[in-house]
């Protein structure tokens, strides 16, 4: 059935897959003929040869958070003696040297800081537009979006509303994870429901912000589980389409990083979860991503977490841009 499927993928219209179709393919289909396919793809959606990068940097501006996600390696919780929020003028400090080597994007995250008020983030958005305004500024992932108006006692789109009125850009992709409440809610059960996520990514669509994607494995979740999360990310990207939102722009997935976190050492030696993603199973992994995505043009390959020869190979199977060039 796998070798029909994948037959089926070929050429230049093929049929959206649905998902129990991606599921075989996910797990019967040949490692080398899936990824031929999905390069296949990949040069129907992205001709030519060239793959894609943006020259920017991380800032993670406060590491204080209330989250506890059992992933994370991190965060500190509020009064602890590690906890840090750096200065508008540090920050900017970060951006002129971003600026020196022709960068022209940051990516902003942070922990839920229950201390800074929504009038800290658009005052910094403010101050850094004008600092530096040829930065473009993606900040403040959903689920800080939501610790903003948690704080506040405000709703999300009046978060989003203000702080695109202070001139930000776009949200970064982060704190999916796995939007299938069966795993997410068992690793980071403070983070709500995948609704929560999906629902701040569509407001902020509908106001025009610029959004990516992500998706994090490794955490013993079932094939079926990766499937259908990004089923859930299609299913918004559809939507946005239809209204004639912003949509995201790429989609990014990378393993579970296990070494200094309560989720790898709680689940050390435990039978019952299979931990962690090794090389064959991620390229796997971009290589359906890159087929099931019949509405997202990009497919990032993942460096940082990989290594650039793992990147290399997602790159020839599927993968069109290498993502961020990130100073640190």
């Amino acid at each position: 059935m796998w070798r029909d499927l994948l037959q089926q993928q070929r050429g230049d219209n093929p049929p959206r897959l649905s998902v129990e179709d991606a599921i075989v393919l996910y797990e019967e289909a040949d490692f080398n003929m899936l990824r031929m396919v999905a390069a296949e793809r990949r040069r129907v959606v992205i001709p030519g040869t060239e793959v894609t990068y943006l020259i920017d940097r991380n800032v993670n501006y406060t590491n204080v958070c209330t989250i506890n996600c059992q992933f994370c390696s991190f965060y500190r919780p509020p009064g602890h003696h590690e906890v840090y929020t750096q200065t508008y003028e540090e920050i900017s400090q970060r951006l002129t040297e971003l600026e020196a080597v022709d960068g022209v994007r940051v990516l902003m995250q942070g922990g839920v800081n229950p201390d800074l008020p929504l009038e800290w983030y658009t005052g910094l958005i403010e101050f850094l537009r004008k600092e530096h305004p040829g930065i473009a500024l993606d900040c403040f992932s959903p689920i800080e979006i939501e610790g903003i108006a948690d704080v506040c006692d405000l709703s999300t789109i009046d978060v989003l509303s203000a702080l695109k009125e202070a001139g930000m850009h776009g949200l970064p992709g982060g704190g999916a994870e796995m939007l299938v409440d069966d795993v997410r809610l068992d690793i980071s059960p403070k983070k709500g429901s995948a609704e929560n996520w999906l629902r701040v990514m569509m407001e902020a669509q509908s106001l025009g912000l610029t959004t990516s994607a992500t998706n994090v494995i490794g955490f013993g979740e079932t094939s079926e589980h990766r499937v259908k999360h990004m089923d859930r990310v299609r299913t918004l990207q559809d939507q946005s389409h239809e209204n004639g939102w912003t949509g995201f722009t790429s989609f990014i997935s990378w393993p579970v990083q296990l070494e200094n976190n309560t989720f790898g050492k709680r689940n050390r030696g435990n039978n019952r979860y299979d931990l962690g993603v090794g090389p064959t199973e991620y390229l796997r992994h971009v290589a359906i991503s890159r087929l099931f995505f019949d509405n997202i043009e990009h497919i990032q390959a993942s460096w940082p977490t990989m290594g650039l020869d793992i990147a290399q190979m997602a790159i020839l199977g599927g993968a069109d841009d290498i993502g961020s060039t990130m100073m640190e």
